[in-house]
């Protein structure tokens, strides 16, 4: 039977069994190659290449969770996923006490709302809350605490955390909702695009500043970052997208250009997770967790805060939908 004749649900069904078997397929190496003896720097890439691919299995199993339980399920899972991150967000920032008007605010009004926006469809509201009217909004509840102190500083920082943690991550359950004509039901595939080709770019990049020995863009923050590593990412991303165009609404030049500029949005969200990190004092999640709480979730959900607006609203004003 060809893929076209599928059911909806039969193809998304299929998606997701090729993805477990890949990922199945990934683990099982995984575990034949930890039962030989290996050096420290082999013993090291693969306890790092064990904590990615620990890190795919959750995006994945995640994935599915938001799929099976529909478009309320979704919203309200990455509603979770989103609390945690801001809320590990704030314990890496210097926050006083005037500022917990502003967290109060974000944790129980701006976040449900956001993605109430979200799941009922008002893309047009759900496009400008956060960026106009919270923006807004956090400043005033600061200074009604009366505390000057850093002021710009201390908001700019909870409104940083909104941005990265609600609003960017809010566009993947939206992604599940776009309609498009002839394409009803298969809004799976379009965040799977999104998942797939930020995860592509992010290795492809990593693995390019491995191997060139090119002059790192930002030294003091990751040393692995160079520009000819991002191109490299970008367009790896780009080749993938287009060669999954078959599972979207796109062309495959449409797809090549979503993909790359998504893919290549997400290693950047990833250095500036990394730029927060060193603000922070973080040298590894492992010693902030000891001190914050953080459990380096921030770390995991950085491409896609930053991929999946960009992929959402490039997608709806394309193809104005």
């Amino acid at each position: 039977m060809a893929l076209r004749d599928l059911s909806v649900n039969q193809q998304v069904a299929l998606l997701f069994v090729v993805m477990f078997g890949l990922l199945l397929l990934a683990l099982i190496g995984w575990f034949a190659l930890s039962l030989r003896e290996m050096s420290g720097p082999a013993q090291e890439r693969h306890a790092r290449f064990g904590r990615d691919l620990r890190a795919v299995w959750i995006g994945a199993v995640t994935f599915w969770l938001a799929w099976m339980s529909g478009a309320v399920g979704a919203t309200l899972l990455f509603g979770g996923i989103s609390f945690l991150a801001l809320r590990e967000f704030i314990t890496l920032m210097h926050t006083r006490r005037a500022d917990h008007r502003g967290l109060i605010l974000a944790f129980f009004v701006v976040l449900p709302l956001q993605y109430v926006f979200a799941g009922g469809r008002w893309f047009d509201l759900f496009t400008v809350f956060i960026p106009v009217y919270v923006f807004l909004a956090i400043p005033v509840a600061s200074a009604l605490a009366d505390d000057p102190e850093r002021f710009l500083e201390r908001n700019a920082e909870i409104q940083w955390g909104i941005m990265v943690c609600v609003y960017g991550l809010s566009h993947g359950p939206a992604l599940l909702l776009l309609e498009f004509p002839n394409f009803a039901g298969r809004g799976a595939f379009l965040l799977f695009f999104l998942v797939v080709v930020s995860a592509v770019a992010q290795i492809a990049q990593q693995a390019a500043s491995r191997r060139l020995r090119a002059r790192p863009a930002a030294r003091h923050i990751d040393r692995s970052f160079s520009r000819r590593a991002w191109w490299i990412g970008a367009i790896a991303a780009g080749v993938l997208g287009a060669a999954m165009y078959w599972s979207t609404p796109f062309k495959p030049l449409q797809a090549f250009v979503l993909g790359a500029l998504t893919g290549g949005a997400g290693t950047l969200g990833q250095l500036v997770m990394q730029a927060l990190k060193r603000d922070a004092g973080v040298t590894s999640w492992g010693n902030a967790q000891a001190v914050t709480g953080a459990v380096g979730l921030l770390d995991r959900i950085a491409p896609l805060a930053f991929s999946a607006p960009i992929f959402f609203h490039l997608t709806r004003w394309y193809f104005r939908v």
